[in-house]
């Protein structure tokens, strides 16, 4: 796979006139990432994710009853993918967006009729939640807000969001590379130097663990993990 990477640390002009503006956290109609101290050095793939508003606002959910705006947690964004709302979401009187398997109430589609209209009910609802790495977190914000956003294909969940992130995700700069990477070189170089094969078998329960357990949470036990 081909990494996609802004060199240019620059405002970067998108579709709908606004800009991307990296240097002042700005992302509009995007979906944002940034590694984790500790778990991103092990796991790269693994981060924190955000949402942005239609002025580029990052949204994020961070702590238990905790949706940050503009303060995105652990760091500034290393990745983000763009949404196209015209072409790629369907916020209208005729949505149908779904949240998991479960339809929206329709009137609550009706008066979400623009993209902060809808981050907001994202954000009200959310205030109220506890947070847990394994059955709330950034990722079922992040989800939740694309699923009442109708964006394409629908049925956002934990696991296809991490997905589309790792496979789609545009790096911010060559910097935002280094930062997200060299963690895990680092540690994974001790670890081999130290640990051995130790390290490695350690390295891949640790992995097996985790994605099995979002996979069985999301596929399997569906009310297991909140979208």
């Amino acid at each position: 796979m081909e990494e996609q990477v802004d060199y240019d640390h620059r405002s970067i002009m998108v579709e709908s006139g606004m800009q991307i503006d990296p240097r002042r956290e700005r992302f509009p109609y995007c979906i944002v990432w940034t590694p984790l101290p500790i778990t991103s050095w092990l796991i790269p793939f693994i981060g924190h994710i955000g949402i942005c508003r239609e002025d580029g606002v990052i949204l994020d959910f961070a702590g238990p009853s905790c949706v940050s705006i503009d303060d995105f947690a652990f760091g500034a964004v290393a990745r983000y993918i763009q949404i196209n709302k015209d072409k790629e979401c369907s916020i209208s009187y005729h949505s149908s967006a779904l949240k998991g398997d479960q339809e929206y109430q329709h009137d609550d589609l009706r008066e979400a009729l623009t993209w902060d209209d809808a981050l907001e009910k994202g954000i009200q609802e959310f205030q109220h939640r506890p947070y847990n790495l394994f059955t709330c977190n950034c990722h079922s914000f992040v989800a939740n807000n694309l699923n009442r956003l109708g964006f394409h294909p629908g049925g956002w969940n934990v696991v296809n969001l991490a997905v589309l992130i790792f496979l789609n995700g545009r790096w911010v700069n060559k910097t935002a590379v280094l930062r997200s990477h060299l963690p895990f070189v680092v540690v994974s170089g001790i670890g081999l130097v130290f640990g051995g094969t130790t390290y490695l078998s350690l390295l891949a329960l640790l992995v097996f663990l985790l994605v099995g357990w979002f996979l069985l949470g999301t596929y399997c036990f569906k009310n297991l993990i909140y979208l």
